[in-house]
């Protein structure tokens, strides 16, 4: 029986699942050009589900809410989760239709992706009525800004319970502004720009003005620049040879929640402390081709 202070973390992850087919190529095609590309690898994606999985591998017992549906293509996400050991709460669970899919071509000179998919479209999905208990039941919960209904939600549902709350903020989204006042941490990418913002400090005060307290900006290679209640700083990327830049930041993410999940208190040395973590993570997935092979 786990007692509470071996018991695992335990993450709730809200946001956008899909079936990504990742192909390894010396250069995206030209128009009708056709590339024979050097391996393959195929397995569920998106921000949420790559953070969850990547939380249950560092050890955490993850869970994903999100939308996948009963089509054939969403038995090969549903199963994949499952190797990864992650538990799916499925609001989509008897929809036929397709499940989102990424098409993926990573340059193997670069380690640079190319992406086309649907995303989030055309799924609308409700809070379930259980989600007090899904909150209620994990140590902290990580939203990927897509589904922002459930997202919004849920982030109220976690703040009202006292749980930490963790944004990946890959993108400014329709609804973004109303999720921003729930959430204790956001850590944004080099894309990430809120209205009126041209510069990072510009981005990390528009986070804070708007009840963000923990706040970061990761730029690839370059040192992730963060701000908090206890200062502002810089925290060092590890330099590696890079294979695959896809996902890095999904996985950073799911490893940061990891670390964040154990600190009672969040203090500025502790946020600093996980950003290292994770950026050690993210930079290990990065010298390798698709999103799991960091993993072995």
């Amino acid at each position: 029986m786990e007692t509470q202070t071996t018991r695992r973390p335990a993450g709730l992850f809200v946001g956008l699942c899909t079936l990504d087919v990742i192909q390894l190529v010396d250069h995206v095609p030209a128009p009708d050009e056709k590339l024979t590309a050097h391996e393959q690898t195929v397995a569920a994606g998106g921000p949420a589900a790559n953070a969850a999985v990547t939380f249950a591998h560092l050890g955490g017992a993850a869970r994903l809410l999100t939308a996948i549906g009963s089509h054939p293509l969403a038995l090969a996400v549903t199963a994949d989760l499952d190797r990864a050991g992650v538990t799916v709460s499925d609001l989509a669970p008897h929809s036929a239709d397709p499940p989102a899919v990424s098409s993926i071509m990573v340059t193997a000179s670069s380690g640079q992706r190319a992406v086309a998919s649907t995303n989030a479209a055309g799924h609308r999905l409700a809070p379930p009525d259980d989600l007090g208990a899904l909150v209620a039941a994990c140590d902290i919960v990580q939203l990927d800004g897509h589904h922002m209904e459930l997202a919004t939600a849920t982030a109220l549902a976690a703040r009202t319970a006292g749980r930490l709350t963790v944004l990946d903020a890959g993108s400014w989204k329709p609804g973004t502004q109303n999720l921003l006042p729930a959430i204790d941490v956001a850590v944004c990418s080099a894309d990430f720009h809120p209205p009126d913002t041209r510069t990072s400090s510009d981005t990390l005060r528009f986070l804070q003005q708007h009840g963000v307290t923990w706040t970061a900006i990761t730029r690839g290679g370059q040192p992730i620049v963060w701000a908090g209640p206890g200062g502002s700083g810089t925290v060092e990327v590890p330099t590696v040879t890079v294979a695959d830049t896809l996902g890095a930041g999904d996985i950073l993410h799911g490893a940061l929640t990891y670390h964040l999940a154990a600190q009672r208190q969040l203090t500025a040395q502790g946020f600093v402390q996980a950003l290292h973590a994770a950026s050690l993570v993210a930079s290990r997935a990065c010298a390798s081709f698709g999103t799991r092979a960091w993993m072995r």
